[in-house]
């Protein structure tokens, strides 16, 4: 079957349909892990796969060969090898909305070849992200005190915050000691009002990211934003410190921000799929385009694998279909993403919003609903501090939760410059980041094979809790952007074989319509409720417009 004829064939397949998927629910857990390990003393080093610097280890899994052996034969019953060379190669995969899905195109290398409809998609993306260094450049040299930016606010939402929020964070260590980057989302407007209380409106640089330039929360935080800095400086100062993130000139140019600063992406980037695009403009202010260019390159990496592997050496594809294992067949709705770096914080934020957007769906794409559970809940906090707080419920609730650990060999701060005890204290550093991985570890056996005390059930571990753990060098851009496309890929495998489309987002909008109206009716008073309001809605907002100010 050929790429193009995916939408009238592919379409309607049920995965629960096929032969394969009989086969792999006619399974049964293979014993314990304890058990596994003790029938295959190899098991530790053939249970693993390299994808780039990423060592993942999978060995602590109830899954035995067969079963794996299993996954795979669904993997490619359901044609993932053509579908993701379909979503590679530019065929329009998200159907619900006629677009082709070419986030990977955002990291391909100068040279790379990709025309689609005889347009050549290469040269747009390295036109933007030339353009983007340029100014990004500009940001980080300044060194007049009247022009010189101190702090870089980016005001988004969704994709357009989570990304660029977590890289940033991720690769504080290799950022620029000047700048300093601040996130808005939220149109709460406590969020920016805290922001802009301590910056300085001649040193502040804001950027508006929203495709359309739209976005009611983004445009509401920026209009105030706006507002802040005319009544500091004057609306001439709205060129000078503002650039925007968007494809709609006409309406950044009525905001005030000239068309050089005003940096575009395509209808085949989704927003949590942007981080590389001009989405991603703070960050490379924040890390530099050497940095950022290095982020890419470690995605493109990432790519590469996930096209050329073999489905059984395929580390999203693998890490695909254990998840699917436990979604489907043991009946685990959860998945807790456990990064043992402080950097990471947002990661499993960011996640979240991968996934969960992704997936979180009950339609396939031939409008029939799903057969099979599809989407686990996503959500973690870093180790150790989880570890005083949820851990509990990980290793003694009634509830099997999977895990994914992530470490690195070298803490991201000190990857990021050469050590100096005499300076930085990195002796005492390496304290801490062994203490750290000792911790990892050690909650990785402890899921794993438990502690039973007959005389104490109260200090008993069950064990059999499963995880997988990926472990890196150091957290680098290099190795930030191969992590991201790894679970991107995870994403596509799992979305392949629910028969989904990863690639829409219909359920954010009926909340967004809603509100709309709702708004209207607070804030005029002459707005009569619409008959269909539900009496307990209708109640809150009459709560609400009797003590508004």
């Amino acid at each position: 079957m050929t790429p193009n004829n995916y939408r009238e064939g592919m379409n309607t397949v049920d995965v629960t349909s096929l032969p394969q998927w009989m086969n792999l629910i006619s399974h049964r857990v293979p014993g314990s892990i304890a058990e596994l390990f003790a029938a295959d003393p190899d098991r530790a080093r053939t249970w693993q796969v390299t994808a780039g610097d990423l060592r993942i280890d999978f060995s602590k899994h109830q899954i035995d060969r067969p079963i794996l052996d299993a996954l795979i034969e669904v993997a490619g019953a359901m044609d993932v090898p053509g579908w993701r060379d379909a979503m590679m190669g530019g065929q329009a995969i998200n159907s619900t909305e006629g677009r082709a899905v070419l986030h990977t195109a955002l990291r391909a290398p100068r040279g790379s070849d990709l025309v689609i409809d005889g347009h050549d998609v290469m040269a747009d993306v390295h036109e933007v992200r030339t353009a983007m260094a340029q100014y990004a450049q500009r940001i980080r040299t300044q060194v007049s005190a009247e022009g010189q930016i101190t702090d870089v606010v980016n005001i988004g939402i969704g994709g357009s915050d989570l990304g660029p929020a977590m890289v940033t964070d991720a690769l504080w260590a290799f950022g620029h000691r000047r700048i300093r980057s601040h996130f808005v989302s939220n149109v709460d407007g406590s969020e920016i009002v805290r922001t802009l209380r301590d910056l300085d409106p001649a040193h502040t640089l804001f950027i508006v990211v929203s495709k359309t330039f739209t976005t009611m929360e983004t445009l509401m935080n920026a209009g105030t934003a706006r507002e802040w800095l005319v009544a500091a400086l004057g609306p001439d100062a709205v060129a000078d410190h503002f650039a925007a993130v968007s494809t709609n000139l006409a309406a950044a140019a009525e905001f005030g921000i000239p068309a050089e600063q005003v940096f575009g992406f395509w209808d085949w980037v989704g927003g949590r799929y942007s981080v590389a695009s001009a989405v991603g403009l703070s960050v490379m202010i924040a890390i530099g385009p050497d940095a950022f260019d290095e982020m890419c390159a470690g995605m493109h990496l990432i790519d590469r694998h996930f096209l050329e592997a073999p489905l059984a050496d395929n580390a999203p594809v693998l890490l695909g279909l254990i998840g699917l294992w436990y979604v489907d067949v043991m009946g685990y709705g959860s998945k807790a993403v456990l990064p043992y770096a402080q950097e990471l914080a947002r990661f499993p934020a960011y996640l979240q919003q991968l996934d969960m957007e992704s997936n979180g769906k009950s339609v396939r794409r031939d409008d029939r609903a799903v057969s099979v559970a599809t989407g686990p809940v996503i959500w973690g906090e870093p180790g150790t501090n989880g570890q005083h707080a949820f851990y509990q419920l990980l290793h003694q609730g009634t509830q099997v939760i999977p895990v994914d650990f992530i470490g690195f060999a070298t803490p991201g701060h000190m990857a990021a410059t050469a050590p100096n005890p005499e300076v930085d204290g990195s002796v005492r550093h390496w304290d801490h980041h062994d203490a750290l991985l000792a911790n990892m570890f050690a909650q990785a056996e402890a899921l794993a094979f438990g502690r039973l005390r007959p005389d104490s059930p109260h200090r008993s571990f069950a064990g059999d809790r499963p995880s997988t753990m990926i472990l890196a060098p150091a957290l680098t851009p290099s190795v930030l952007g191969q992590l991201i496309a790894l679970y991107e890929h995870v994403v596509f495998v799992q979305g392949v074989i629910w028969g989904i489309n990863s690639f829409d987002q219909w359920g954010v909008e009926l909340g967004k319509e809603l509100a709309s109206g709702i708004l209207s009716e607070i804030t005029d008073p002459g707005v009569r409720r619409v008959s269909q309001r539900d009496g307990s809605t209708a109640a809150a907002i009459d709560w609400y417009r009797g003590r508004r100010r």
